[in-house]
């Protein structure tokens, strides 16, 4: 720990709902302070972000906020200058469309650079789908597994379960999956298809909304209880068996 005052501006990670909740309602009112005093934000999407500074600060100044946006369209020339408020002394903030800065997201790229720079890093506390699908599950909380999303092609995502799940029995360690919100349905079949009758899974859709959907059972009884998801956001996690 270095005690010495550095002159560089701090990076704020500030996670945001998951969903149309308003925003006090599952994020501290120390975010609240934070969005207040910085002008400088790292976003996703200028329009949401506008949105989500407006309803937690509705008299901040929107004409005097200084957006950087960070998507697929964003080139490596203009990442690479997004911090330089920061090296200046300016502390900015780095907003995520959905949830926390850098945990499944493009932020984290920018953290990343933050740490080269000897920028000081503060994330603020708020909802991650992840963490909160990984409490609801009743599956393994000390040996757990983030993979992303599984391959697009169907014979590849079909291997890669069977993999994941050979590990997840091997390791008894939890697996955790995201996908397209309108491709939930589809991986859902194909966990049903391809996972071992007895596999524990649960799904977790809408988290921290009125529509939160959290249900864990066997591979056979969901085969039984077919929802319907609806091109919601969702989290899937399996494990060993019940």
């Amino acid at each position: 720990m270095n005690s010495e005052i550095s002159p560089k501006g701090v990076l704020h990670l500030i996670p945001t709902p998951l969903g149309e909740s308003a925003p006090l309602e599952v994020l501290p009112l120390s975010i609240k302070k934070v969005v207040e005093d910085l002008t400088h934000f790292i976003v996703e999407n200028e329009k949401m972000a506008r949105r989500f500074i407006k309803k937690i600060s509705p008299n901040k100044n929107q004409d005097e906020l200084v957006l950087f946006p960070l998507n697929k369209f964003t080139s490596q020339e203009e990442i690479n200058s997004y911090l330089d408020p920061c090296l200046e002394g300016t502390s900015m903030g780095l907003l995520s469309d959905a949830g926390c800065p850098g945990i499944a997201d493009p932020g984290a790229v920018i953290v990343s650079m933050a740490h080269r720079n000897d920028i000081l890093v503060k994330p603020q506390i708020g909802p991650s789908s992840i963490v909160l699908a990984m409490m609801s599950s009743g599956m393994n909380g000390q040996n757990f597994a983030f993979n992303g999303y599984l391959p697009i092609d169907k014979k590849q995502r079909s291997q890669s379960l069977l993999k994941y799940q050979r590990i997840a029995v091997k390791e008894n360690q939890a697996q955790i999956f995201i996908e397209t919100p309108y491709r939930s349905d589809a991986l859902f079949a194909e966990l049903l298809k391809v996972l071992d009758p007895n596999t524990k899974l649960c799904i977790a859709c809408d988290l921290s909304l009125d529509s939160q959907y959290i249900k864990t059972y066997s591979v056979l009884k969901w085969k039984k209880n077919k929802p319907q998801l609806q091109k919601c956001p969702c989290i899937f996690i399996f494990e060993g068996s019940f």
